[in-house]
């Protein structure tokens, strides 16, 4: 146990709420071990949460995801596919009264837990920040260049979009049986969000609330990113008027964008050099030519569905 955590295991724990952190995982037992690390290593009394890990059925087996466990959390296996039944399954054996929400590859920071539940008293659920993960810092890969810039800007998307990414993500349990649980088929961060929103909630930003997150290092990972987020934004307007028309004007506009957000990679603080800041433009100006030709095809016939 680390010394921040003894500091404060004393008689204000009593006090702390309850708190079950949600840990859906697949596939990747290396990452589950390290973040299981690192929630062991919160300053929140650990007396006062729990870690509730929802397998999705990996392939290794029950007995390897429990070894991995090791007795640090509960375990508990979610047969229907993807992360949003999963949360939906830990969720349902949890016995916290709040909630907080983290993939099982991140990796958050040993004030995480506490961060988040005292972001609760300023709103009625909170996103915590994110940062990028770069597997050999200094030297990374191209794509994992471009999502040190561009990926998971949960400031932004807390205080400006009104949405938080599922990483990060903390609750009342009485708000979330409200609002209900995480849908598939959709971007399930926004939709919770936007859901909770309407119903009346107010979200606010944690910004010590803090995990880190992976960056993709390959194309093939970036593009099955941004396969399954176009889908999932595309199934979220479904039955509005207008909507392929709306979809495909937005959609023609990505190569632009491209150039808008140029200066954002040259400026970055998180590129400390030209060929970083060159590689992270070839990735943003080809991505961007690429979810234009796959967003256009969500309205064509092969994928337009029912």
């Amino acid at each position: 146990m680390s010394a921040a955590r003894r500091k404060i295991e004393g008689a204000a724990a009593a006090d702390l709420p309850f708190a079950s952190i949600i840990v859906p995982h697949y596939h990747d037992l290396d990452g589950l071990a390290r973040c299981l690390a690192a929630l062991d290593a919160q300053t929140y009394p650990a007396a006062r949460f729990e870690i509730v890990v929802a397998d999705n059925a990996s392939p290794e087996g029950r007995e390897a995801v429990e070894a991995t466990v090791g007795g640090r959390a509960r375990l508990v296996v979610v047969p229907e596919r993807g992360a949003g039944p999963a949360r939906n399954g830990a969720v349902a054996v949890a016995g916290g009264d709040v909630l907080a929400f983290i993939d099982s590859d991140c990796v958050p920071e040993p004030d995480w837990l506490r961060a988040g539940v005292e972001a609760l008293e300023r709103g009625d659920f909170a996103g915590g920040r994110v940062r990028v993960l770069i597997e050999t810092p200094g030297r990374p890969r191209p794509t994992e260049a471009f999502e040190a810039v561009f990926a998971f800007d949960n400031r932004r998307y807390v205080e400006k979009m009104g949405f938080t990414v599922t990483a990060n993500l903390f609750c009342p349990r009485a708000l979330f049986a409200k609002v209900g649980g995480f849908r598939v088929g959709v971007s399930e961060d926004l939709d919770w969000s936007l859901r909770a929103r309407a119903a009346g909630f107010q979200i606010v930003y944690a910004p010590l609330a803090v995990v880190g997150h992976p960056a993709r290092r390959s194309w093939e990972d970036l593009i099955a990113k941004w396969r399954r987020l176009n889908a999932e934004t595309f199934g979220l307007s479904a039955g509005r008027p207008g909507r392929s028309l709306r979809w495909i004007l937005r959609s023609l506009l990505l190569p632009a964008s491209a150039l808008a957000h140029t200066p954002r990679v040259i400026a970055s603080p998180a590129l400390t050099s030209w060929p970083q800041r060159w590689a992270a433009l070839g990735v943003l100006y080809r991505l961007r030519l690429w979810r234009l030709i796959d967003a256009l095809s969500l309205v064509g016939p092969a994928r337009r569905g029912p």
